[in-house]
């Protein structure tokens, strides 16, 4: 089974092709690391929840909406290695990140079902 590890990021709405742009610049190093499939999709359906919700999972501020992504690993060693490697690739450091990196949230997940 495949690992994945997910995101939820708060993005300004103006800053939408700055990060698409991000995101398409990240996506090749993503997949030299061994991702074999990178989904960013823009929030615009994103109701407000009485407990929580994807908006107050991240502090969302006016003018902002959330993007969940997901990377898909071969495994969770995969996964690990790129880890372990990213923060001292130059490439990642060099990447515009127009979000708030403090807010966003993520974890890795082991695959239970695929379809």
């Amino acid at each position: 089974m495949t690992y994945v590890s997910g995101f939820v990021t708060p993005v300004k709405i103006s800053d939408r092709e700055r990060y698409i742009a991000s995101a398409r610049a990240a996506s090749p190093l993503f997949k030299e690391y061994g991702v074999l499939s990178h989904v960013e999709a823009w929030g615009d359906n994103l109701p407000a929840g009485k407990l929580t919700d994807f908006r107050m999972a991240v502090k969302a501020e006016e003018g902002e909406t959330v993007v969940f992504s997901w990377v898909v690993w071969p495994d969770k060693a995969t996964a690990d290695a790129f880890e372990a490697k990213m923060m001292d690739d130059p490439r990642f450091q060099e990447l515009d990140m127009p979000f708030d990196g403090k807010r966003m949230i993520y974890g890795g997940f082991e695959t239970v079902f695929e379809a």
